[in-house]
């Protein structure tokens, strides 16, 4: 994108169309390269459970503080944490997780502010992303669960991912927990209210999330998930 004085962005302009089909052949190069790196790093990382939730929220905050002692809790049942790797909740869990000494993962990307990753990440599980949806991709394949804080389009962004590729059966059922009563019933009423009443989705289809406000009741859900199921080795 080239910039105007005002700081406005504006399209590259190509001689042809030419030039625009050999830039795309080329972007495949750099995906695929992505993908694998992101498969080398992570594909003997053991179980983990990813944390989402805003960038934006502040050390010493309410959930700040659940974060951390969420991702700390895991620790203690078995699993390494994966964050998006940048400051906020992503910090926190990485925090927990670091404190708990287990494994501390950071799925960067890289964007114009520069989001860096944060200091509680492994110095060998941190990597870094330009493309969206090779970093979500890698989210799904090596959690064994999904907890989501209140966050904003990002985190709405992975936590419908999530949901869509379980209800169509494109991946196996895993748990997918929002934590923060307060912040999510709101959602959860209007998907009721909206989708479900238009038929849009399935009653069954609210049970691929659970509602907490503790991290006990976070981690009890992803053992009692997995003391029914086996916990399948995906990574």
């Amino acid at each position: 994108m080239e910039e105007n004085k005002d700081n406005i962005k504006k399209p590259l302009k190509y001689k042809s169309w030419n030039d625009i089909r050999i830039n795309d052949s080329w972007a495949l190069f750099k995906i695929m390269a992505e993908f694998v790196d992101g498969f080398d790093a992570l594909a003997k990382i053991g179980p983990c459970v990813s944390i989402f939730g805003s960038a934006r929220t502040k050390l010493g905050t309410k959930y700040y503080d659940l974060a951390e002692e969420t991702a700390f809790q895991l620790t203690q049942n078995g699993y390494g944490v994966i964050t998006g790797g940048g400051p906020g909740i992503m910090e926190a869990a990485n925090k927990g997780a670091h404190r708990g000494e287990g494994k501390s993962v950071g799925l960067n990307i890289e964007l114009p502010f520069e989001q860096n990753g944060n200091p509680y990440i492994d110095n060998d599980k941190l990597l870094n992303f330009d493309y969206f949806f090779v970093r979500k991709v890698m989210f799904v394949k090596y959690s064994q669960g999904f907890i989501v804080l209140p966050g904003g389009f990002g985190t709405l962004d992975e936590l419908f991912e999530a949901i869509t590729l379980i209800q169509t059966k494109k991946i196996g059922q895993f748990p997918i927990i929002l934590m923060g009563s307060k912040f999510w019933l709101g959602l959860i009423d209007w998907i009721k209210e909206s989708l479900l009443e238009e038929g849009n989705i399935s009653p069954e289809d609210l049970d691929l999330m659970k509602i907490v406000d503790t991290p006990d009741e976070a981690v009890a859900e992803i053992n009692d998930f997995y003391n029914k199921f086996c916990l399948s080795p995906n990574f």
